[in-house]
């Protein structure tokens, strides 16, 4: 009998959207987030996470970065599509043996995250797990964005150049729980660089490019050289580690580097190859995937 380890995460969200109705008013599973439109100038956003220990957390780490992981995890989403969040509801479904003081930090973490961005606790759930299992922290938010300014995944075009923030790799190390979602930038990025397609880099390069080139009906080409490697890390770890929460993006003309340096100094923008024909695309292995 076929598996979910046999197929992977992407054939899996595939064949099951495939079996319910997901047509509304705005844009469906595929994206960083669902787009809403209900009228007037600013589209709705809505998101869901989220984390389960053993596989984005351990036990042992800090329980507030735990928590500004969990909301900063959606923000970058919403980030990827140019907007911001607002209301946040979280679930947690955890062990009776898990200590209260390490759930109070987890909120203490998500809090700071919250008030950094903006955003506020609309409401949750709390539910128990069986004995030894994982607990599970779920988080959904709602947020917005302009109606002129959202960026889908599915925007780019052959000849496009496919550009990304910062620096990849070292999740694996620590940067998984210390990042900060680029909201700022994914804003500036939409109003100013007239992106095509754009999504965040959460499972790695090595996964997301070819995830946004096949929703733009194309394939792509790289220059591995060109991409950014965090410091300590090699190009292995830059397209396979995951969890980066850089902003992946493609143009279609010359963009503004200048204008990017005067207002982001402090953060690289790199171009590291071009959208083609899905004939002539090249292929990229690594990656994070939940089955694979």
């Amino acid at each position: 009998m076929m598996t979910l380890a046999d197929i992977g995460e992407d054939a899996l969200i595939a064949r099951l959207v495939a079996l319910i109705p997901t047509g509304f008013d705005g844009e469906g599973p595929g994206d960083d987030c669902a787009v809403v439109d209900e009228g007037g100038e600013m589209l709705r956003l809505l998101k869901t996470d989220a984390l389960v220990e053993g596989v984005h957390f351990l036990r042992d780490a800090d329980p507030k970065a735990v928590g500004w992981k969990a909301v900063a995890r959606v923000i970058s989403d919403f980030a990827a599509m140019g907007g911001m969040g607002d209301r946040f509801l979280v679930t947690l479904a955890l062990p009776g043996t898990m200590e209260v003081e390490w759930i109070e930090d987890f909120y203490r973490g998500m809090g700071k995250c919250l008030t950094q961005y903006g955003a506020k606790l609309a409401g949750g759930e709390t539910s128990r797990v069986p004995e030894g299992s994982a607990a599970v922290i779920s988080v959904a938010a709602t947020g917005s964005v302009a109606r002129g300014k959202v960026v889908m995944r599915s925007g780019g075009k052959s000849g496009d150049g496919i550009w990304v923030t910062g620096r990849l790799g070292g999740s694996l190390s620590g940067k998984h729980l210390t990042f900060s979602p680029r909201v700022v930038e994914g804003c500036w990025i939409a109003s100013n660089l007239r992106p095509t397609a754009m999504m965040d880099l959460s499972d790695g390069l090595a996964k997301d490019l070819p995830r946004l080139a096949r929703s733009s009906g194309c394939g792509f080409r790289f220059n591995r050289p060109a991409i950014p490697c965090s410091d300590g890390c090699d190009v292995l770890q830059a397209l396979s580690d995951g969890e980066d929460y850089e902003l992946l993006f493609t143009a279609s003309a010359e963009i503004d580097t200048d204008g990017w340096k005067q207002m982001f100094p402090r953060l690289e923008l790199t171009r590291i190859g071009e959208l083609v024909p899905e004939a002539e695309g090249a292929s990229l292995v690594g990656g994070w995937d939940h089955f694979g």
